[in-house]
C-alpha cells in the first residue's frame, strides 16, 4: 500500500490542507491497472505530488474571474486549482487518466469541506464527444512525454468553445515549443510570460505561463 502526507499551502490568501503522495517512489498497483493503462511504476507516483507548477495554476486560479464559463483542468493530479475554482463557485471538470487521480481530488474536496467536483477519465487519444466544449482549458507540467504536444493539442481543439482561453504552466520542457507550433497550426494566438518574483522564490518555479487564445 501507498504511504502518504498532509501538507498545508497558502494560496489566494487562504490555506488549503492537500493529502499527497508521501514521495515520489510510492507505488501501489496490486491488480496491474495502472500497468494496463501504460502507466509505468516510474511515473505511477506523479499524479499524486504536488509540483511548483500545480501551485502557479492554483495561484492563478484564486484570482481568475470565473463567473459564466465552463473550465476544464487537464491532467489535474491532486488537482488543487481544481479545488479553488470549485471554492469559488465555478463550472468546473477535473480529469486525468491516472486510475486514482478521482479518488485523491474528492477526499482533497472533503478535507477542505468543499462540495464534490465533477470528475472525468481522459485519455487524449481517445474521442470523448460527451465532454462537451470549455470556455476555458487549463493545466500544469503537462509536457513531459514526446508525444504529448501532438494529443494534448489535439485533446484541447476538440473540446474549445468558438471562443477559448487555454492556460499550461510549464517548468521548461523541450517538447513546449512543439506544442505551441501545433497550437498555432490550429488557429491559437500564443503569448507567454514569465511567474512574478515573488512567486518564482515562493514556489520555486522557473518556467513559464503559456496562454492560447482562440475565437472561430
Amino acid at each position: 500500500m501507498y504511504d502518504v502526507k498532509f501538507e498545508t499551502f497558502a494560496i489566494g490568501g487562504s490555506t488549503y490542507n492537500i493529502r499527497s503522495l508521501q514521495d515520489k517512489q510510492q507505488f501501489h498497483d496490486p491488480d496491474g491497472t495502472a500497468e494496463n493503462m501504460g502507466i509505468s511504476s516510474a511515473t505511477w507516483s506523479l499524479f499524486g505530488n504536488v509540483w511548483p507548477s500545480g501551485l502557479i495554476l492554483a495561484d492563478i486560479m484564486s484570482h481568475y474571474d470565473v463567473a459564466g464559463i465552463n473550465i476544464l483542468e487537464v491532467g489535474c493530479g491532486l488537482g488543487i486549482a481544481s479545488l479553488i475554482a470549485n471554492e469559488r463557485g465555478a463550472q468546473h471538470t477535473a480529469s486525468d487518466y491516472h486510475p486514482l487521480a478521482d479518488e485523491f481530488l474528492q477526499e482533497n474536496n472533503r478535507l477542505n469541506e468543499l462540495p464534490p467536483l465533477h470528475f472525468e477519465r481522459c485519455d487524449w487519444a481517445e474521442a470523448m464527444p460527451a465532454l462537451g466544449p470549455f470556455d476555458l482549458i487549463i493545466g500544469s507540467d503537462l509536457l513531459y512525454e514526446p508525444n504529448h504536444p501532438a494529443l494534448l493539442s489535439q485533446f484541447i481543439d476538440q473540446h474549445s468553445s468558438c471562443s477559448v482561453k487555454v492556460i499550461i504552466i510549464d517548468p521548461g520542457r523541450r517538447q513546449q515549443g512543439q506544442f505551441t507550433r501545433r497550437m498555432e497550426g490550429l488557429g491559437f494566438i500564443a503569448s507567454f510570460e514569465r511567474a512574478t518574483e515573488q512567486q518564482a522564490q515562493s514556489r520555486n518555479f522557473a518556467g513559464k505561463i503559456l496562454q492560447y487564445s482562440r475565437d472561430s
